[in-house]
This record gives structure tokens, sequence and C-alpha cells, in this order.
């Protein structure tokens, strides 16, 4: 484990609450403010005397571990509000997770500060997304699942797999080999191959974040490039973070705040890559 000062403890819990809280109102964003966060506000990349390739890695691990937990406690959240479809989460999240894995792999052949500066040019793409992006009404036609199986066969029938299998694998290599939650790759996927209202594929998305997270880090933790400590602390926070992020979602107005934090990501970004660009050198 790395050694922090109490200052960056504190500001481990204060980036986890700010990713929670992503987590909770829009579905994502969490571990693409997670990363940078945790390099430059708590100050990981700064460190000395560490190698910059091994930090690079484990935070992509950490925030992993961190976001998809903090996902799994959203998800409870936005379930007892009514807003999880657990059939279509699964269904989606089964692809994902052999491509979460087969991601994470890859990834940890890739130098650090490469794969940073190439995490920076999908936030300015998911950015630009998210900025364009045009929201669905609340209300939907499909109506509530319920517990027997005849409600199960109408939810079945209601995916298209031949879309949610390979976008579910697409989107789990992206987050394993990025370390991130995917939730902004989730949502749009879930519209397309299910139907779901908004605020539906929101709540519904945090279960493939979850599972995409946790099986990400897991990889990384077997080549033991991971800290528990951050990430525990980085739930902390992540679950006040959540509550609040949640219990305003079903009523905030999206369309300026989507703008916004689309603008933020960007100049995230930029930074990241600024701080990234030397590993260019090498290749």
């Amino acid at each position: 484990m790395l050694e922090l000062t109490l200052l960056q403890y504190v500001l481990s819990v204060i980036s986890g609450f700010l990713v929670g809280f992503s987590l909770g109102l829009i579905g994502g964003g969490g571990s693409i403010l997670a990363i940078p966060l945790l390099l430059y506000f708590v100050g990981l990349a700064y460190l000395p005397g560490v190698n910059s390739n091994y930090i690079d890695h484990v935070v992509i691990g950490t925030t992993a571990l961190a976001v998809g937990l903090n996902a799994y406690i959203n998800a409870f959240i936005h379930w007892r509000k009514g807003n999880v479809r657990i059939v279509e989460g699964i269904a989606f999240t089964i692809p994902g997770i052999l491509g979460t894995y087969t991601g994470a792999r890859v990834g940890l052949l890739v130098h650090g500060g490469l794969l940073l500066f190439l995490f920076g040019i999908l936030m300015i793409v998911i950015a630009v997304m998210v900025y364009k992006g045009k929201d669905r009404p609340k209300s939907t036609k499909v109506a509530e699942p319920n517990t027997n199986s005849q409600g199960l066969i109408e939810s079945l029938r209601r995916i298209n797999f031949a879309r949610i299998i390979p976008v579910g694998f697409a989107v789990g290599f992206a987050s394993g080999f990025f370390g991130i939650g995917g939730g902004f790759l989730i949502v749009p996927g879930l519209l397309f191959s299910t139907g779901l209202c908004m605020i539906k594929a929101v709540g519904t998305s945090l279960i493939s974040v979850g599972t995409f997270g946790v099986t990400g880090a897991l990889t990384y933790a077997l080549a033991g490039e991971i800290d528990p400590v951050i990430s525990i602390l980085y739930l902390a926070g992540g679950v006040a973070g959540g509550y609040v992020g949640a219990k305003i979602a079903s009523s905030l107005p999206r369309g300026m705040l989507r703008k916004v934090f689309a603008v933020i990501i960007i100049l995230v970004a930029i930074y990241l890559m600024y701080q990234n660009a030397y590993a260019l050198k090498a290749f």
C-alpha cells in the first residue's frame, strides 16, 4: 500500500463523495472523475520515489474497485425508488464481464502514462456524447415487471440480444482497459437495446457499472496493483455522495447539468493528456 498523509486520506473521502454523487445523479461519470481526482487532487501523481507507471496502474485498479462498490450501493438506492430493471441489467452485464476481464488484461500490458493519455481522449469523446445527448422522458410505455414467470418472459422478450451482447462486451472491454465503470456507455447501450426510459436506464446501468468495476479491480489486484485503503475511503465518501445524487436524480432538470458536466470532463481530460503526453515519446 502507498504511504499517504492525513490530508490525502481526507481528500480521498472528498473525492469519493464527488464520484458517488455523479453515479447517483446521472448513472455515470464516477470513474471519469475518479482517476484524475486521485492522481492530481489527492496527489498520487506527485508521490516522491514511486515509479509513475506503477502509480498509474494502482490508480486505475483502486478507482475501479471504489467505483464498482459505489455503483452497487447506488443501484440499491435506485432499486428502492423503482428505477432498476434487474433482468435487463443482468442481460447487459453477463457479456460485459468477459469484456471487462479481457480489457483489464490488455490494459496491464500498456504503459500507465499511455493508458491515461488514451483515457483522456476517451473522456473527450464521452463528453461530446453527453453534451449532445437528448434526455428521454421519464415516463415509459414499458410495463413494470412482476415477479412471476410470465413477467420474466415479457422482460426477456423486450431485450434485443443481437444488440445487447456485442454492446455489453464492448463496453465491458472499455471498462476493463481504462479502469472505468462505463456508465456513460452503458446508459446509451440500455436505451438502444431495451427501450427503457432515461431514469430507469440510469438506475439499471449501475448493475453493470458495479460488476465491471469489481471485475477490473480483481484483475489488477491479482497483479498487486491496487490500494484497498484508498478504495474504502472512496467508498465511504461515495455512500454519502450517492445518496445525495440519487435523492435529486428524479427531479433535477438534466439539460444544463449535463452540458456543464461535459465541459468539466473536457477540461479535466485536456489536463490529464497534458500531464501524460510524455508517454507518447516512447512510440
